[in-house]
């Protein structure tokens, strides 16, 4: 693949100026060179963090023994009264008979 020339930038750079305008680009390029910033400390972050980390995780010995689950207390008041349901759609009074 050839390389970039002189030539080549220049005409990179007049094109990007034709379509971005010469008033954003600075404001592009600041944006880039923040968003490689911070990726550049996530990353120093991220290698930090594995040094940092045990390499393996505790044991089943130096765990606090589980409780077991509690039952959940029962009610000894009577269920509420099932509402009535409503009458099929078909059979509503003041509709149309469509079954015949």
């Amino acid at each position: 693949m050839p390389s970039l020339g002189g030539w080549e930038f220049v005409i990179l750079i007049g094109v990007l100026v034709l379509v971005f305008g010469a008033r954003k680009l600075p404001d592009m390029a600041r944006s880039i060179g923040q968003s490689a910033r911070v990726f550049k400390g996530e990353m120093k972050g991220m290698k930090t963090d594995e040094q940092t980390r045990p390499a393996e995780p505790p044991k089943a010995a130096e765990l606090p023994p589980a409780q077991p689950p509690t039952p959940a207390p029962t009610s000894t008041q009577p269920p509420p009264p099932a509402a009535q349901a409503a009458p099929p759609l078909d059979n509503r009074p003041g509709q149309p008979d469509t079954t015949s």
